[in-house]
């Protein structure tokens, strides 16, 4: 069996023409000839911004690019038509579809409501700063562009816990609503900000039973009119865990092989995922915020940062069945919320580490494939130009992965700037099998065993930075080199 490897194919700022849709279905045999086995997608459904927004400020999720609403009939990434044919194509090719869904809050309200709120503290939002007071808020999702197809519900006041604008006041603040579900905040396993379960916009109320079936509703629909495989679920750390078991439960007796992911973003945190984990009972796999944070402090540090601790701490050293590991993603990219890049020399590091061990379901993010440039306002104010090369070597590491990277691993984490893995291979596939060493420093070698099955066999770099040709001896053993701050795969030399 194939070892999978899933490709996030969108990044923040991706081009808003139209075309991603397209340009999937025209990729889909290229990324299975990388083999890609999954490709998440970005929201495809109409956002508050229409065809400009990245779908995660949210307005109809009903509105996959087929009405004219927020400006457009199309979304930033096409119309629903062309979602459908992606899909299709992607699925021809044997790869698996995942949808992003985003269920923490709504934006672009189409009326106002009175509402009675209080003022939070931003930075501890278990304090109330005022008494209860009326506002005009943003509230009310009627959808006229829709006309009530797919789904009548009306959103009101009632359906949200927080909201951020009194239109009224023309102020902005979080402002906590009062409903008949209480004035207070959902309970959420981070206690960062007191309780941090608003985020933006407006904040969906989960203890309303009719906003849940809505939403079990739209799961339904969605299954129906995509045939998605699984979903990359947005801000769940913001999120109630027992909203999601529900939904979950409820979107397994519908497709019960659907695969999840959820966006738990608490870098350098492994007690809050593993409590997430706990409290969903490991309904679906989480993004290993942590291991990304070493690999991110790894390609800052260079060769002061000890290799041999990278995997500390980290989700894939402890729950290997649950972790997707990353090496960045939409939200770490230059100039966005969450900014954190691995730094370019360490990419190849980096994917090497993911993609070609035992543990871990990895993500490739597309600018490492296919590159990205643009302009965005950085924290200064100023206009910043970003562009994102390739990652080095990154066609061959997949490449790796697809054809050796199989069977028992071996660690040799034994030196702070040189460290390496082998795994044997399988007797299905007599090629497989390869050994991997890492440097962030000077050049380096490791005696590793890689099994007798491979003696007499000569193996050589994949990646053509190393010239040396490496003999396994009678006891399974070969001397494998590295040049300096680089890595090397070695695979058996046909």
């Amino acid at each position: 069996m194939q070892n999978g490897t899933m490709f996030q194919y969108f990044h923040w700022y991706i081009p808003d023409d139209g075309s991603l849709w397209n340009k999937i279905a025209a990729d889909a045999q290229h990324l299975a000839q990388l083999g890609i086995n999954a490709v998440w997608l970005p929201p495809a459904y109409k956002g508050k911004e229409g065809p400009h927004a990245s779908g995660y400020d949210v307005y109809d999720l009903f509105d996959l690019g087929e009405f004219d609403q927020k400006g457009a009939v199309r979304t930033k990434y096409g119309t629903k038509e062309e979602l459908q044919q992606a899909i299709r194509a992607l699925h021809d090719k044997g790869i698996q579809v995942y949808a992003d869904i985003v269920l923490n809050h709504k934006g672009g309200a189409d009326e106002t409501e009175r509402v009675w709120v209080r003022r939070v503290d931003p930075e501890d939002r278990t304090k109330f700063t005022s008494e209860p007071f009326e506002i005009e808020a943003f509230t009310k999702f009627t959808f006229p562009g829709r006309k009530g197809q797919y789904s009548n519900f009306i959103w009101d006041h009632t359906c949200f816990t927080g909201i951020d604008y009194a239109s009224d006041l023309q102020e902005t603040a979080v402002f906590s609503i009062l409903n008949e579900y209480g004035e207070d905040w959902e309970e959420v396993i981070d206690t960062e900000k007191g309780n941090y379960d608003y985020l933006m916009f407006a904040d969906i109320e989960f203890r309303n039973r009719a906003v849940r079936e809505e939403l079990k509703y739209w799961g339904t629909w969605l299954l129906e009119q995509t045939g998605i495989d699984g979903v990359r679920i947005d801000a769940v750390k913001h999120i109630s865990p027992d909203f999601y078991n529900e939904w979950l439960d409820h979107m397994r007796s519908v497709k019960p092989d659907l695969f999840a992911v959820g966006e738990y973003w608490a870098p350098g945190e492994l007690p809050l995922l593993l409590r997430y984990i706990d409290a969903t009972n490991g309904r679906m796999t989480l993004f290993d915020a942590s291991l990304h944070h070493s690999l991110y402090h790894a390609s800052q540090q260079g060769k002061d940062f000890d290799l041999t601790t990278i995997f500390n701490d980290s989700l894939v050293s402890v729950k290997p069945e649950l972790a997707v590991t990353v090496v960045d993603n939409h939200d770490t990219q230059p100039l966005q919320a969450l900014e954190a890049p691995v730094e370019n020399w360490f990419k190849p590091h980096a994917y090497a580490l993911i993609l070609l061990r035992e543990g871990g379901y990895p993500c490739v993010f597309y600018p490492d494939l296919y590159g990205a440039h643009y302009v965005d306002k950085g924290k200064d104010g100023n206009d910043h130009e970003i562009f994102l090369d390739t990652c080095q070597h990154l066609e061959q590491l997949l490449e790796a992965r697809k054809r050796f990277a199989y069977g028992p691993q071996r660690d040799y984490f034994d030196h702070p700037n040189c460290v390496g893995w082998t795994r044997d291979g399988t007797d299905e596939n007599e090629d497989s099998g390869c050994a991997v060493i890492l440097s962030n420093s000077e050049d380096g070698f490791k005696d590793m065993e890689i099994g007798t099955k491979h003696k007499g066999k000569t193996f050589i770099d994949l990646l053509g930075v190393h010239k040396a040709e490496v003999i396994i001896n009678e006891e399974g053993w070969g001397q494998f080199p590295v040049p300096a701050g680089s890595i090397a795969v070695w695979v058996q030399k046909k």
